[in-house]
């Protein structure tokens, strides 16, 4: 019975974070991410702004929960054996499935990377948590993440995730072949030079 309880607090929890996260994107669509306050999000997500911020600090903290967001759409998406799939072709999916879930929130997700050009102080605070989902990314591909080398990897990663995101941000084809072929570039890249520096 307890367990059940602790499970509905966890969902309950769970669907006002995503609500809320999902309430600011929309926010930042229409007036943009840097005129998007806290307290304009408890209006437009009908959260008491005392238990809003519970949750959030600030407007990264939404970012972050966006994140993990499609860190877990990006698993879901994924084949369940992907023992006879390449370490690139892992990479390539899990990314690609991710551009492809932003989708759902294009004007929001471009209306932020926009505000980064004129508040870099926000995107380097979001650095360390987009390390973190590219890293989950490269250990499930096997991967490994450890160590000096492993930190370059995820750097390299992060480096062409940003890239790709640049192009998927001006990409208007339907089947978004701009960016699948750009993501496919820049991975190729990415493992000469890994290769190059023996990482």
């Amino acid at each position: 019975m307890t367990n059940a309880v602790t499970n509905d607090i966890v969902n309950d929890n769970s669907s006002l974070k995503e609500r809320a996260t999902l309430a600011a994107l929309d926010l930042a669509a229409e007036y943009g991410w840097l005129n998007v306050s806290l307290q304009d999000v408890s209006a437009k997500a009908d959260i008491d702004i005392d238990t809003l911020r519970q949750y959030f600090e600030d407007r990264i903290d939404l970012l972050v929960t966006f994140g993990h967001m499609m860190n877990r759409k990006s698993m879901a998406s994924l084949p369940s054996d992907i023992d006879g799939l390449s370490q690139h072709d892992i990479l390539f999916d899990l990314l690609m499935d991710r551009f492809d879930h932003l989708n759902a929130y294009r004007g929001g997700v471009i209306a932020v990377l926009d505000s980064f050009k004129f508040d870099p102080k926000q995107a380097l605070l979001c650095v360390p948590h987009l390390g973190r989902s590219m890293a989950w990314m490269l250990e499930t591909a096997g991967i490994d993440t450890n160590g000096i080398k492993g930190m370059m990897r995820v750097v390299g990663l992060c480096a062409i995730y940003m890239r790709t995101a640049y192009v998927w941000s001006h990409d208007d084809s339907p089947d978004m072949g701009k960016t699948m072929a750009a993501l496919d570039k820049n991975l190729g890249t990415g493992e000469k030079l890994v290769n190059l520096l023996g990482l």
